[in-house]
């Protein structure tokens, strides 16, 4: 399947994102869905254009919204296979009162955050991941604030599939992206994504990230998903931290069954309504 939308890129040359969409390319190959059933929300960033440059079904929204539209795509039509992309400063700043809600209510989307710890469409500012001591455009002294640590986050608040991944390991990153699309619930993805302009990292991530699978990481435990989040400065561990299945919103909303609610006329759907609240 050819997903290349034929516009030109207009990110600069080695930029993180490059990785990021071929990976996707690559996953949404592999996992055979068809580009009908596709949609994809992006928000404000320089990852926002992955709507322009992917051929398929998309939205490109305000800052910070990716969750309550993806979500309101998926409660409309369940068939479908809805991923968001987001970058750090939508996600974990603006966004960031959406992220716990899509976590705790566990609907079947994907959200995939390119995390360059910079918000680098608006010239290099500190978002939410900054290091410490990061001198910024805005913090030219120095970054006062502590970052957030997605993972750690997204552990503690017990989100079903938790992942991180590597911009410049393609291969590597394109089957957590399939393993998270795959997976029935809530899947957060962050990637570690250099920005070649504004905070280089390639070679920072290059001599510290290994992977979860190479040293026998067990997802399904907990605890040990929250050990190796606590790892940082040397060793960066990728892969997937943390998968459980368990049920879904749309598992305990039965009143959304049989044809999906785009299909269902405005005076059917008031009465399936009326009637699953009757019995409640």
């Amino acid at each position: 399947m050819d997903l290349d939308s034929g516009r030109r890129i207009a990110w600069c040359p080695g930029c993180g994102n490059f990785g990021i969409l071929a990976a996707f390319k690559r996953a949404v190959e592999s996992l055979g869905v068809e580009r009908e059933r596709l949609v994809v929300v992006a928000g404000i960033g320089c990852h926002g254009r992955m709507v322009e440059y992917l051929e398929i079904n998309g939205f490109h929204v305000l800052h910070g919204r990716v969750l309550p539209v993806a979500t309101g795509v998926k409660l409309a039509n369940p068939d479908l296979v809805v991923v968001g992309f987001s970058g750090d400063g939508d996600a974990y700043a603006i966004g960031m009162g959406h992220l716990p809600h899509a976590i705790r209510r566990n609907l079947d989307i994907t959200l995939i955050v390119h995390d360059n710890a910079v918000y680098g469409l608006t010239t290099g500012q500190a978002t939410p991941t900054t290091p410490a001591g990061a001198r910024t455009r805005s913090t030219p002294l120095g970054n006062p604030e502590d970052p957030i640590d997605p993972v750690l986050m997204a552990l503690s608040l017990k989100c079903s599939f938790v992942a991180r991944g590597f911009a410049g390991d393609v291969g590597h990153l394109s089957r957590l992206m399939e393993e998270a699309i795959r997976h029935r619930g809530f899947a957060l993805i962050d990637v570690l994504q250099p920005c070649v302009t504004f905070n280089d990292t390639w070679a920072y991530y290059r001599e510290r990230v290994y992977r979860l699978e190479d040293e026998g990481h067990d997802p399904s435990d907990w605890g040990a998903a929250v050990e190796r989040a606590l790892e940082t400065g040397d060793r960066i561990p990728i892969g997937v931290f943390y998968r459980e299945e368990r049920e879904t919103l749309l598992d305990r909303m039965p009143w959304i069954s049989g044809d999906p609610p785009v299909r269902v006329r405005v005076g059917d759907a008031k009465a399936a309504l009326s009637l699953a609240l009757s019995r409640v």
